[in-house]
């Protein structure tokens, strides 16, 4: 079985500005991002992305952007020498319909679980909210909560 780092988005990927990353240009990738998951991919994980875009089913911005946005961010993986597994998202908000793929909802997770033969035990969800650890660990993967907007290599010494 594979094992694989589940990452948050927004606050852990690029600068959570603390309302929605709307546009392409409001997304501006943190400091260590590459090196960290080029760390983590070397040590033999899958990364895949776990985000919920609540502000889609708001009206703020729709699946264009949320595309737009995560069509450059695997650009950008691939100059750097990532490679990115998987992006799930979440279009949904508990303002306008209860939505299992929202975390803390695990279904994201369990999909990628699921599609990539991933063994929960041997993985990690990276988030800077606790319903990201919540929908990790509602999958049996561990969560890793670090603050927002902070270097993910910090915290690598968390994660076996």
């Amino acid at each position: 079985m594979n094992k694989a780092i589940f990452l948050d988005r927004d606050g852990i990927i690029n600068h959570d500005p603390g309302d929605y990353t709307k546009h392409i240009s409001e997304f501006t990738i943190l400091p260590d991002l590459w090196p960290a998951l080029k760390e983590l991919q070397e040590r033999g994980y899958l990364l895949i992305l776990i985000t919920n875009q609540g502000g889609i089913a708001k009206g703020l911005y729709g699946h264009e952007e949320v595309a737009e946005i995560h069509h450059y961010f695997l650009q950008e993986a691939e100059k750097n020498g990532v490679s990115i597994t998987e992006i799930y998202y979440s279009p949904h908000h508990d303002d306008y319909g209860k939505s299992l793929s929202r975390k803390p909802g695990s279904l994201m997770i369990e999909r990628g679980l699921a599609k990539f033969n991933i063994d929960p035990k041997k993985s990690y969800m990276i988030g800077d909210k606790q319903r990201d650890c919540d929908a990790g660990e509602k999958a049996g993967v561990q969560g890793v909560l670090i603050p927002t907007n902070d270097t993910l290599k910090k915290y690598l010494d968390l994660i076996a």
